[in-house]
């Protein structure tokens, strides 16, 4: 899981490690039942000390004097606006980008409809090169198998977008 994942769940705002954990394992259904919870702390430990989280010990009792409340720093909140306007296809983290469009909407980020459609106008955009690159290389069989593969994953990708879009307008609507 990548880093901006984390930091994306705490730009809606602080939490502890656990409370970050659960969100993940709710976002990501039955994916995210395999989530090492170590890993979420390991990734936290790294972000403060890149200096894109800050750390506070949480207010409580003795028994809990442990207990850590993670908050985005500036430079964090600037990577994860970076993260959330990059378009990272043509080898697309599926449950990344699912995360992406969730925590884009749950800190008010961007509207996950917006970068549904970023990404699909630049997956057109690589289809169109493909397509014009197969059309000229039907003489060559490989290189020809080669870009029509290319083609059905873009169309592929294109089809999920869409199931995305109809996802989240029908979230929007709330029907």
């Amino acid at each position: 899981m990548q880093q901006e994942v984390i930091l994306a769940m705490l730009a809606k705002e602080p939490s502890h490690g656990y409370e970050l954990r659960a969100r993940l394992r709710e976002a990501l259904g039955p994916f995210g039942e395999a989530m090492n919870a170590g890993h979420v702390y390991v990734t936290l430990t790294r972000l403060e000390k890149a200096g894109l989280v800050a750390v506070e010990k949480a207010p409580g009792g003795a028994d809990r004097s442990d207990r850590k409340v993670y908050a985005l720093t500036p430079d964090g909140q600037r990577r994860v606006a970076e993260w959330i306007s990059e378009v990272d296809w043509p080898r697309p983290d599926l449950a990344e980008f699912h995360l992406k469009l969730i925590a884009a909407a749950a800190a008010g980020l961007a509207d996950p409809i917006a970068i549904v459609d970023t990404q699909r106008r630049e997956l057109l955009r690589r289809l169109r090169d493909a397509q014009r690159a197969a059309m000229a290389a039907r003489d060559r069989w490989d290189a020809a198998l080669l870009l029509e593969g290319i083609v059905l994953r873009l169309q592929a990708d294109l089809r999920w977008l869409e199931a995305c879009e109809k996802s989240w307008t029908h979230r929007r609507s709330g029907s």
